[in-house]
């Protein structure tokens, strides 16, 4: 390792309304070596990234490149300076060829004519550095994902930077396509390259990564050389101290069975290729279970997967109808379930529409006549009603809910999916983005619900959040239930069983 790290980024500060997403972040990386970026969802990786990419930019703060300050006001100047993107959403452009994907931001030219030949020949140099064969001519959409990851890499090299960010990059890979990756990265290591590696995987910096950057709440929390630290260690800096945590429902059980209510559903064996593995899981009458995993660990798939928004190759579902377990498909589930996505702006509201109308949607066949007309005491019954019982605040049922504040959007999400009287929750990042207060009624409404008699299954990436609930936790890690933990299971023990099954993976040197 070099004395003096070739990339540094001191005191970083970036503010977005009514949040700062980085305070006085920093980093360093130094040529030859991968550094892993590691940290919660919304810790600031992916921001402090986007500065460095020219994608956003810093309030305040320093950049240095090999010892020089840069300005990086725009992709173009980062590409300029030498830094690179891999991006966890590639940005391929499916129908055209890899050359010309590798090519897109600028095509080379032969007497004012676009030189193919000049483009296929530089893009088979550059998929050879990377170790693949892979024909120039074949458009991208007919390519796998870790063809596609190649091709992207490609065209990042194809500027010779000297700064090399991998946001996500195995998320979609299969075993074989990330030892491949890896052995990319460790090419790039040999030519001097410094390589910012951005993941959730915990056992793959082991794997990659000389050195390790921890952030939380916009802030670096810790760096360190990856020989140093355990996967216990990363888990805990990355998540922090949870303690003084005040539960808002019944003191837990000391045990994890499951047999404290009637079962609602009952799951064996579901899978889905390369995200679930055999799940198995039981859920009663009357309690909040939390289920609990690292970002990418599988746990949004699983809900997806149980109510059919994604396919499923294998497993049984069973209901209870009338007190009797019968088989149900995750289409038929569906009308039982309420699901508060993880992202209620992109995924769960319709934010140019009112409270009433994104109220009201999933209930309109019991809202309307025989003539199928929505009948408006019926519409304001239930309306006034949610907003009354969830306290929601604002200027009325008309008031576009974009314009409200994150906690009220996320109640007329639940408001939404409570007014269709459910048996079951699933709760996604329910608290994601609220403050304090508006963390609170949410999770209080969710208590309120399972003593009512109904059934939630919730996620959280807040630690403290998913423990102020929790009759008992599920502990999910690469798509497979690891563990089954009581309610009396406290914060270092759950930071514990997902840091445990990281250590085992297969990616560990």
């Amino acid at each position: 390792m070099t004395a003096e790290p070739f990339l540094r980024m001191d005191g970083v500060s970036k503010r977005y309304p009514g949040v700062v997403v980085l305070h006085e972040a920093s980093l360093e990386a130094y040529r030859g070596e991968a550094m892993a970026l590691m940290g919660a969802n919304g810790a600031g990786k992916s921001t402090l990234m986007n500065v460095l990419g020219g994608l956003a930019t810093k309030e305040s703060g320093a950049i240095f490149i090999d010892g020089q300050p840069v300005s990086l006001r725009s992709p173009r100047e980062a590409a300029a300076n030498g830094v690179a993107f891999v991006h966890q959403e590639l940005s391929l452009l499916p129908t055209m060829t890899v050359a010309e994907n590798v090519h897109a931001d600028e095509f080379p030219v032969r007497g004012g004519l676009l030189a193919p030949e000049i483009m296929r020949r530089r893009t088979t140099e550059l998929l050879a550095r990377l170790g693949s064969k892979l024909p120039t001519d074949i458009r991208v959409e007919n390519l796998s994902a870790g063809d596609r990851q190649i091709v992207e890499i490609a065209r990042a090299l194809r500027r010779r930077p000297r700064v090399v960010i991998f946001d996500e990059p195995t998320s979609s890979l299969t075993a074989w396509e990330k030892t491949r990756l890896f052995e990319v990265i460790a090419g790039l290591k040999r030519d001097r390259a410094a390589i910012i590696y951005i993941t959730h995987f915990i056992d793959e910096i082991f794997a990659t990564c000389e050195r390790v950057t921890v952030m939380r709440n916009g802030r670096t929390v810790a760096s360190a050389a990856t020989d140093t630290v355990t996967s216990r260690d990363v888990v805990h800096l990355m998540l922090g101290e949870t303690d003084n945590i005040v539960r808002l429902g019944k003191t837990p059980a000391g045990d994890a069975a499951d047999d404290g209510g009637d079962v609602v559903l009952q799951v064996k064996d579901l899978s889905r290729a390369n995200v679930l593995k055999n799940v198995d899981l039981t859920l009663r009458t009357g309690e909040i279970v939390g289920l609990w995993g690292l970002l990418g660990s599988g746990r949004t798939e699983l809900l997806r997967a149980l109510i059919g928004l994604d396919a499923i190759d294998q497993g049984e579902l069973c209901w209870s109808r009338n007190g009797e377990l019968l088989s149900i498909t995750p289409r038929e589930l569906r009308r039982f379930v309420g699901f508060v996505t993880e992202d209620r702006r992109g995924d769960g509201l319709f934010l140019p529409l009112s409270v009433e109308t994104n109220i009201a949607l999933p209930s309109l066949p019991a809202l309307t006549n025989w003539l199928r007309l929505i009948v408006g005491k019926k519409l304001a019954r239930l309306v006034h009603g949610m907003m009354e019982r969830l306290r929601i605040k604002g200027s009325g049922p008309k008031q576009p809910v974009g314009t409200l504040s994150g906690g009220n959007q996320q109640k007329v999400v639940l408001a939404r999916w409570l007014a269709t009287n459910p048996r079951l929750l699933f709760l996604d990042e329910p608290t994601r983005g609220l403050d304090v207060s508006a963390k609170t009624e949410i999770l209080k409404l969710a208590v309120e619900f399972a003593l009512a008699g109904g059934t939630i299954l919730i996620v959280s990436s807040a630690l403290e959040d998913l423990m102020r609930v929790s009759d008992r936790y599920l502990v999910i890690s690469r798509g497979s239930i690891v563990a089954k933990l009581p309610g009396a299971t406290t914060a270092d023990e759950l930071k514990h069983a997902v840091s445990d099954d990281s250590s085992r993976s297969e990616f560990r040197p």
